[in-house]
Formats: C-alpha cells, sequence, structure tokens
C-alpha cells in the first residue's frame, strides 16, 4: 500500500508566481560587448589588450608582444594603431588616468623603437601630438613624460627626409620650460632640465634631417638660445681658464640645468654653418644686453669662449665681425659696457688670432683705432665740460673709465698683433702709423679736428702704445724688412716732438725692432758696466742688407739721437732709452764705419754738453755726461781695442771725476755747479781716441771732423725749435715793446782793450790760414750727408734771414680801416686811428 505525504495547506492555497528571465543593464551591456568583440578591428583589441584592469598592474607584456608583432607584420596598420592610441591618451589626460597615460606613453616608445620602416611617418604624426598633449598638460610628471618619449624619438635616424614636419611648437614649448619658476625647487629643477633635454633633442633632429635650415630661422633661435643662456647664468663660479675647458661628466649632465644647457649650447654651435652662424651669435648680445652682462662681464667672457672652442675654426672671423659690429652699436653706451666688450672680442682674439686672414685683420685694427679715437674724445669732452664741486668728480669718474676702455682696446691690438704672421704684422704696423697725427702734415688718416692739442697728444700717445704693443717680439732677418724707408720716417718723425712721453715711446718701438737678439734687457739703464763679457751679449755678423741700411738712414738715426739728448723737458728715463739705442745699433749694425760714425756723436754730445749752447739745466748736461761715458765704456769693451779702454777707463775712474762718481746712473744724487771747460783730463779727448783707434787699424780721419746733424723740415713740423735758432741773429721786430734795461744788457761793453783788439791784425793772417786748412780737411775726410747737412743748415739760415728781411721791408702802410693779421692760425683786423699815423712831410700842411 502506497504512503502519501500531505501537503501543507499554506502552499497549496499560495498562487503560481512567474520568475522573469530579464537580466540587469549591466550585465546586458557585457554580453552585448562580448558577443560584438569578434566585430572590432583587430588592432584595437591589440591595443585594448594591452592596458590592465588595474593601473598599477602596468603594461601587460604578453598582449604588447603580440601588438609589435602585428605592427611589425602589417605596417600599413602604424597609423591606426598611433590613431587609436593617441584618442585614448586624449581622454586619459582630460580624465587625470596618470597610470593609462604611463602606459600609452611606454607602448608608443616600445612601438616607435620596434618599427623602422617608410610607413612610421603617419605613426610619428600621431606620436608627436600625443607629445604635445602632455607638455600641455599642467602636471610636471606628464611634461617629463613627454620630454623623455621625445628625446627617445629624437636618437631614431629616419631613412627618408620628412617635407611637412615642423618642431615650432615643441620649440616654444621646451623654451618655456627653461624659465619654469615652479614654487617647489626641486620640480622648478626638473621641469628645467626636461626642457634644456627637449631642446637638445629638437636641434639633434632637426640637424640631422635635410630640412634642417628650419631650426635656424632667427624666430627659433630667439628663444633657443637664451633659455640656455638663462640655465649656464646659474653657475656660481665661471670658469676663466684660457684652454677649452673640460668635458663634463655624465652625473652633472643629468642633474646640473648649467652643466646640461652649457654642453646643449656647445652642441648646438658645433653643428652650425657658414650660412646660420650669425644667426646663433646674434641673440647672445640680445641676452647679454638685456640682463646688463657687460659690466661685470664674466658671464660674456665665458659665453665666448664656449662660442669659439665649439665653432668650427675657419668660422672663427664670422664671431669676431659680430662683435665688431656690436661694438660699433654700442659706442654710445657707458664706458665700463665698451670695456666688457673690447675685452670679450680681446678673449675672442686670443682664440682666433692664428687663423685669422684676409681683411678681417684689417677690419679689426681699423674698428678698434675707431673706438680709440672716440673714448679719446669723449674724454677730452668731459675734461673741456667739467666744472667745479660734485661735477669734478663724477668727471674724473668718466675720465677713468675711458682709461680703461683705452687700454682694453690697446691690449686687444697689442694681442692680436702680436699673434699674427710677421708679413700681416708688418702691414699692421704701417695701417697703425699710418694713423699717428704729426703736427703741420696731412700723412695721417685719423680724423682728429674735434680733439684740439690735449686730446691730439692723448691719441698719440694710446697709438704708440698700441704699435710698441704690435712690434713686442717681432723678430725680422733683416733690419731693411723691420724699418723700411716708408715706416722709419713718420716713426722718427714724433721723436722729435715737445713731449718727453712720445719720445720715450718711439724709441722703445725703435729698440723692439732693431733687438733681434734679445739683448734689450741686459742694457738697461745707464750704468758703466765693469766688464760687458759678464753679460753674454748675443750677436752675428753684419750682413750686407744691414751694412746698406746704415749707409743710407744711419745720419738720420744719429740726428735723432743727438737731438733727442738735448730736448729740455728729457727725464732720466729718456737718456736711458737713448743710451740703449746707441748700444743696440753697436750690436746689430755697427760695422768699422758706423763704430766712428757713434763715436763722433758721443763726442759731440759732450761738446755740446760742455759748451751749453742751448743753455740746458745742469740736470739735462750732467745725464748727456753719464750717457756718453756710458757708451763709450760699452763700445771701447765691444771693439776690444786695449788702448782705446784704457783710456775711458782712466777718465772714467778719476777721483774728481764727479760726473761717473754721483751722476745719472742710480738717480741724480749730487749735481756739479759747474762743468769745467778747461779740465781736459775730466773728459774724453778726440786725439787720445784717435791714436788707439789707429793703433789698431780703424780709419780714424773722419774722428777730427766734428759732427754736425743734418737739419730738415720735420723740425718744424714737430713743433720744436730748429738748431739754426741757436746761431741764427734775431730780429727785433717789435723793438718799442723791449724794455731798454734789456738792450743795454745785451750789449758789449766797449773799452780801451777791446778796441785795441779791434786794431790789432797780427794774428788775423793766421787765423785765416787755420780757417781754410779746417775747411779743406773737411771736405777731404768727412762724409757727404756731413757736408750736404752743412750747406743745408746755411741755406736755411740765409732764407730765413730774407723772410725775415723781406717781412720788415714788404709791408702795406696802416690804414684806418684796419691790418690783417694772423695769429695761432685765426685771422684778426687791427685798427691804427689817423692820429697815430705817420704821413710823409709832402703831405702834411
Amino acid at each position: 500500500m502506497k504512503d502519501y505525504v500531505q501537503v501543507p495547506a499554506a502552499e497549496l492555497e499560495k498562487p503560481y508566481e512567474f520568475t522573469s528571465t530579464r537580466e540587469s543593464p549591466t550585465f546586458l551591456y557585457l554580453r552585448v560587448c562580448c558577443c560584438c568583440s569578434a566585430l572590432r578591428p583587430r588592432y584595437k583589441r591589440l591595443v585594448d589588450n594591452i592596458f590592465p584592469e588595474d593601473p598599477k598592474d602596468g603594461l601587460v607584456k604578453a598582449d604588447m608582444e603580440k601588438l609589435t608583432f602585428y605592427a611589425v607584420s602589417a605596417p600599413e596598420k602604424l597609423d591606426r594603431i598611433g590613431s587609436y592610441l593617441a584618442e585614448r591618451l586624449s581622454r586619459d589626460v582630460v580624465r587625470h588616468r596618470s597610470g593609462y597615460v604611463l602606459i600609452a606613453m611606454e607602448a608608443l616608445d616600445q612601438l616607435l623603437m620596434a618599427c623602422h620602416s617608410q610607413s612610421i611617418k603617419p605613426f610619428v604624426e600621431s606620436f608627436l601630438h600625443m607629445v604635445a598633449k602632455l607638455l600641455e598638460s599642467g602636471e610636471p610628471k606628464l611634461q617629463v613624460l613627454g620630454t623623455n618619449s621625445f628625446v627617445k624619438f629624437a636618437n631614431i635616424e629616419e631613412d627618408t627626409p620628412s617635407y611637412h614636419r615642423r618642431y615650432d611648437f615643441f620649440v616654444s614649448r621646451f623654451s618655456a620650460m627653461c624659465h619654469s619658476c615652479h614654487s617647489d625647487p626641486e620640480i622648478r629643477t626638473e621641469i628645467r632640465i626636461a626642457g634644456i633635454r627637449g631642446i637638445q633633442g629638437v636641434v639633434r633632429k632637426t640637424v640631422n634631417d635635410e630640412l634642417r635650415a628650419t631650426i635656424w630661422e632667427p624666430q627659433h633661435m630667439d628663444k633657443i638660445v637664451p633659455s640656455l643662456l638663462f640655465n649656464m647664468q646659474k653657475i656660481e663660479e665661471v670658469d676663466s681658464r684660457i684652454g677649452p675647458p673640460s668635458s663634463p661628466s655624465a652625473t652633472d649632465k643629468e642633474e646640473n640645468p648649467a652643466v646640461l644647457a652649457e654642453n646643449c649650447f656647445r652642441e648646438l654651435l658645433g653643428r652650425a654653418t657658414f650660412g646660420n652662424m650669425n644667426n646663433a651669435v646674434r641673440p647672445v648680445f640680445a641676452h647679454l644686453d638685456h640682463h646688463k652682462l657687460w659690466d661685470p662681464n664674466e658671464f660674456a667672457v665665458h659665453c665666448f669662449k664656449i662660442i669659439m672652442y665649439s665653432i668650427q675654426a675657419q668660422y672663427s672671423h664670422h664671431v669676431i665681425q659680430e662683435i665688431l659690429g656690436h661694438l660699433d652699436a654700442r659706442k654710445k653706451d657707458a664706458p665700463r659696457v665698451r670695456a666688457g666688450i673690447i675685452q670679450v672680442l680681446l678673449e675672442a682674439v686670443a682664440i682666433a688670432a692664428k687663423g685669422s686672414i684676409g681683411p678681417t685683420v684689417l677690419e679689426v685694427f681699423n674698428t678698434l683705432l675707431k673706438h680709440l679715437r672716440l673714448s679719446v674724445e669723449f674724454e677730452a669732452n668731459d675734461l673741456q665740460g667739467g666744472s667745479v664741486g660734485s661735477v669734478n668728480l663724477n668727471t674724473s669718474s668718466k675720465d677713468n673709465d675711458e682709461k680703461i676702455v683705452q687700454n682694453a682696446i690697446i691690449q686687444t691690438i697689442g694681442f692680436f698683433g702680436s699673434n699674427l704672421p710677421d708679413y700681416q704684422r708688418s702691414e699692421i704696423m704701417m695701417f697703425i702709423m699710418g694713423k699717428v697725427p704729426v703736427f703741420g702734415t696731412s700723412t695721417h688718416t685719423l680724423d682728429i679736428s674735434q680733439l684740439g692739442d690735449l686730446g691730439t697728444r692723448r691719441i698719440q700717445i694710446m697709438l704708440l702704445r698700441s704699435l710698441l704693443m704690435v712690434t713686442s717680439g717681432y723678430k725680422a732677418k733683416t733690419i731693411v724688412t723691420a724699418l723700411p724707408g716708408s715706416f722709419l720716417d713718420p716713426l722718427l718723425s714724433p721723436s722729435l716732438m715737445e713731449d718727453y712721453e712720445l719720445r720715450q715711446l718711439v724709441l722703445e718701438v725703435m729698440h723692439n725692432l732693431m733687438d733681434r737678439h734679445d739683448n734689450r734687457a741686459k742694457l738697461r739703464g745707464i750704468r758703466i758696466i765693469p766688464d760687458v763679457a759678464d753679460l753674454k751679449i748675443k750677436r752675428e755678423k753684419i750682413c750686407r742688407q744691414d751694412t746698406s741700411f746704415m749707409k743710407k738712414n744711419g745720419q738720420q738715426l744719429y740726428r735723432h739721437i743727438y737731438l733727442g739728448c738735448k730736448e729740455e723737458d728729457n727725464v732720466q728715463k729718456n737718456y736711458e732709452l737713448l743710451y740703449t739705442s746707441l748700444a743696440l745699433i753697436t750690436i746689430e749694425l755697427a760695422n768699422e764705419e758706423v763704430v766712428i760714425d757713434l763715436i763722433r756723436l758721443a763726442i759731440a754730445l759732450q761738446d755740446s754738453a760742455i759748451i751749453n749752447e742751448d743753455n740746458l739745466p745742469m740736470f739735462h748736461r750732467c745725464g748727456i755726461m753719464a750717457l756718453v761715458a756710458a757708451y763709450l765704456n760699452f763700445v771701447s769693451q765691444m771693439i776690444a781695442v786695449p788702448a782705446f779702454c784704457q783710456h775711458v777707463s782712466k777718465v772714467m775712474y778719476l777721483e774728481n771725476n764727479l760726473i761717473v762718481n754721483d751722476c745719472c746712473f742710480d738717480e741724480l744724487r749730487r749735481l756739479p755747479k759747474s762743468l769745467e771747460k778747461h779740465e781736459k783730463d775730466l773728459y774724453f779727448l778726440t786725439n787720445k781716441i784717435a791714436e788707439s783707434l789707429g793703433g789698431s787699424g780703424y780709419s780714424v780721419e773722419r774722428l777730427s771732423v766734428p759732427y754736425v746733424p743734418q737739419v730738415t723740415d720735420e723740425d718744424r713740423l714737430s713743433r720744436r725749435k730748429s738748431i739754426v735758432d741757436t746761431v741764427s741773429i734775431q730780429v727785433d721786430i717789435l723793438s718799442n715793446n723791449v724794455p731798454s734795461d734789456d738792450v743795454v744788457s745785451n750789449t758789449e761793453e766797449i773799452t780801451f782793450e777791446a778796441l785795441k783788439k779791434a786794431i790789432d791784425t797780427s794774428g788775423m793772417e793766421e787765423q785765416e790760414k787755420e780757417k781754410r786748412r779746417l775747411v779743406i780737411e773737411k771736405f777731404q775726410k768727412a762724409p757727404f750727408e756731413e757736408i750736404a747737412a752743412q750747406c743745408e743748415s746755411k741755406a736755411n739760415l740765409l732764407h730765413d734771414r730774407l723772410a725775415q728781411i723781406l717781412e720788415l721791408t714788404i709791408r702795406p702802410p696802416p690804414s684806418p680801416s684796419g691790418t690783417l693779421t694772423i695769429t695761432s692760425g685765426h685771422a684778426q683786423y687791427q685798427s691804427v686811428p689817423v692820429y697815430e699815423m705817420k704821413f710823409p712831410d709832402l703831405c702834411v700842411y
């Protein structure tokens, strides 16, 4: 029998409920996506698979390998892969999903490094678009991420050039990052480093591209160069070394923005070519001007050292031309600014002097001399416009600043000139000498109309100092090469000017050119040398060219030495330099004839100091005597004639010879009251010297003929008193202005003894015979140059007297309207009243 189970009454009474099988919306969406996934493009599915559910897990490497294999197998799909990745990255950037952004950029980098086919070009556009999105974001991490990706891209060498791709946005954005002002110092440094690395990537990418000229356009260089200089400026201690700075370590490059910027700047300049060099250098000037970095100019010097060592050697003259052009543009700026630019030019010239050829050399010197004239003109104007009080203090400070400018110009000229080849240096010497103004001539090419006498003197000193710097270290094989006639004549003209400093500079220039064996340092100072052999003087046999030079120009050199010793404003240094000149001529240019001429010159100087027709002070007379004693001691030992040496030593070491014992060798300690003319033992005698030299085979006939310097127009042109004035008769034109006491004092007193001497003619015949004998002997033995000089002096004396007589006789009668007179170059009218005019007796009633 079956058992039945009883059903509860409640369940039987419960109605039937329908349970719906409809699923939720979320579950439905997932079911539809799963069902339609097979319909989506494969590249999208591969791209989606590389993104994990949690961005912290990072890139799915297995799926990334599949995507890379697909991209390599089907390179035509790269552009679509890039576009889809860019779409996802843009969405993630907007939604601030940094994790997915990092995954997308990592995937892009791997695809970029794996694919090198021609179809990568469209993919690069998507890549650059994504990098631009990251750089535009305000998050520093994303900016650094985009920069790193761009740097990786810049290191890829593409097979074909891209004619449509431009990097204007990246240049602007990276330059802005270089000037980051973030509040956090670490983040600020990180952003600046990223900006510098981005600029470096742009430079590398564009230089390697066929269209690299686009990066050198001024609008790009005006952003790149200042950005690099801004970061380089943060270096606390600027390296001032002369040679090329050492390369920084890899750690410094990555951590220090200044070092990284300097390295990028060097790389940029190293890639510059002839056509774009100027575009890379001009922004440097703009940055230095804007930030006022010329004074002080340590950073400017550092920048241009980097420029000169980074560019190719053949382009160095372009940089020098740019500096000169900038100096012209800033010629009216403060003196210290101009001095800073000139010092930068000096550093650039120091590096490029060896390779500068052609017209650049003359352009450098011409520009520097022009600015030297401007500086002297500014200094002269400040002195003329200065007043008392505080203005004087301001003027003096400006003068000191202008002197800084002038010294910087001279140093630059000297350094540049001393590094030039000999053939170019001789041209520069002629060029500078042609600029030196000489009073009374118009041969110089320098405009001195606005300088005045003080400014002209200043520019003369500056130019001669420049010439001294250029001639330093110049070694010519023959003296004709160093001192050609076209250079010697204008050089000796300033040696007769009434300015002891100018004469010193001329003598020092002469020493630089004459001293071919570096003996000048051994001859400094007027002193008695006990044994000249201890000096170890270097000399060679006189060549034929030097002998002909002395035959042609010897009298000119002697004349300038003779007249230079008799200048009234000489100081001790002048006599020392004149002594050195005589000694160098003896060492470098003297044969037997020249030695005789130099001894005659020394005896003539001694006689002029004893007779003192020029009324020189005792200081100058003692200076000449000391110079003569020191030189005769030197030359006697150089030619090694025992009798001559004995005579010189006997005169010098006399106990009562005050000239040698007390005067002018170290300083003038005690001046004698007078130089006795009759004490022959105290002086060097011509007959004794002639006897000593004649016994050794020298031709001493010319020693008996006194030395007479030649008189030329240089005496008037150089504003010095002519030696004719010492023997000429002074004609008193305005006798009414001379006091009667002076006239009486100048007349000789008439006494019985004077009349007796005038009447006595017993000794006249003997005197006439002696005069005739001396004249005949002079014409037989004296050199032709001296005979011509004496005849010319007489002719000049006669000409001056005739001119004075004609001036007195041929004079227009006085007129009430006035007479025209010229005073100091200015025309003036002097009227004569009628009642003071003297009329002839026939015209007076």
